[in-house]
């Protein structure tokens, strides 16, 4: 289990640190096409409703030819995707294509991962396993957009080449290292129906879910705006320093994933600790309102990123623990609600942001309040089945 890990962690930050490093440049290379943030939360947007269409048919047929190679074939889509928006040069139509391609593969890559680590733990290790999972993207998010910052010195379109390199090489070392997960005597039949999606959305696991969606959902508000907001409070503010408070973002939620969440979270503390997290990001959203300078917005920045590290990884595991379907059917759905987030969350933000900047930071921290309830929900019914169980 420990090597297969070691590759599944390392595939994951590398992928995510292509994904980072063109976090600050996007933007930029939306305004260098003429085009305005309107273009900006749509691409977003059109990105995650591909990949809420697709994540659950790539987890279904991972149910069915086995993760390696569904996996291997959404790190090759990414590096495509992230070629073609390199070389859009100012050409908005080429850059949503390139969305749509990532959109297209972004499930193959995240959604199956996840169920890849579902089958490599037991259900006492899935909480340290989701945890690795989590520090390996927020590693990936620590180091992508500084290095994203750093690059756009050599033009807009330099650091989404980087990606694409780096997702390849992910597919070159996936194709050598990555051992398969699911053993042919546990998949499906490549004939038999795959269910929906939705067959996983029932009793008390569908406020898990909508709890996810919460998470991502406020996020992606805050990703699509972050640089708007901070340019009206700090005038002067640069593409690299965006990418360095990211980089301190996610190298603090890295930290706590991997010494706190990995270490200390045991089954069955899950959701204490999701809602701590869910309190310590709605602080880091009010916060936010009150930033002024690079050093203030960067540390309520890294307090939100805490309180995200704390929930995402107790929500998949818990969500991987307690469902009644596959592994697979279980993190598309997951992934789906995830690339629901990101469809309406800048979407949203945007619109209300043009209407008053500090509403999606607003809505966001009042949002993370909201998801307690959601869990004190699930907490309740999940409760008569976990003493059930006990007394088994």
């Amino acid at each position: 289990m420990k090597k297969k890990m070691t590759v599944v962690m390392l595939m994951l930050m590398m992928v995510f640190i292509g994904f980072g490093i063109v976090i600050p440049v996007l933007p930029l290379m939306i305004t260098d096409a003429g085009a305005n943030e309107f273009h900006l939360g749509l691409m977003l947007s059109l990105y995650s409703l591909i990949s809420f269409i697709v994540s659950p048919i790539w987890g279904a047929w991972s149910e069915k030819v086995g993760r390696r190679p569904i996996i291997l074939i959404g790190t090759l889509g990414f590096s495509i995707s992230y070629l073609l928006f390199g070389l859009a040069d100012g050409q908005l139509w080429l850059m949503y294509v390139s969305r749509i391609l990532g959109g297209l593969f972004s499930g193959a890559v995240t959604a199956v991962i996840v169920a890849y680590v579902a089958d490599i733990t037991t259900n006492e290790q899935r909480t340290k396993g989701m945890a690795l999972v989590g520090m390996s993207i927020g590693l990936g998010f620590t180091f992508g957009p500084a290095f994203g910052g750093i690059l756009s010195a050599y033009g807009h379109n330099t650091p989404f080449f980087a990606a694409s390199a780096l997702t390849l090489i992910t597919c070159v070392l996936g194709f050598g290292r990555l051992k398969e997960s699911l053993p042919q005597e546990k998949r499906t039949s490549r004939n038999e129906a795959s269910p929906s999606r939705w067959t996983a959305f029932t009793g008390r696991m569908k406020y898990l879910y909508v709890l996810s969606f919460f998470v991502t959902f406020t996020l992606a508000g805050l990703e699509s705006t972050l640089l708007y907001f901070e340019a009206q409070r700090i005038p002067d503010i640069t593409a690299t320093q965006i990418g360095f408070m990211f980089f301190f973002c996610g190298l603090a939620g890295a930290l706590v994933q991997g010494g706190i969440v990995r270490r200390y979270i045991k089954k069955g503390r899950e959701k204490k600790t999701i809602a701590v997290g869910l309190i310590v990001s709605s602080l880091g959203f009010f916060l936010l309102l009150l930033s002024s300078n690079i050093v203030d917005a960067t540390i309520y920045l890294c307090v939100f990123g805490i309180g995200n590290a704390l929930i995402r990884p107790c929500v998949i595991s818990l969500i991987t623990q307690k469902t009644t379907v596959s592994q697979g059917i279980a993190s598309g759905l997951n992934s789906s609600m995830d690339s629901f987030g990101r469809i309406a969350g800048p979407i949203l933000a945007i619109a209300v942001f043009n209407w008053i900047p500090s509403m999606p930071y607003i809505i966001g921290g009042l949002l993370c309040l909201v998801a307690i309830g959601l869990l004190v929900r699930f907490s309740t019914l999940d409760r008569p089945q976990s003493t059930a169980n006990t007394s088994a």
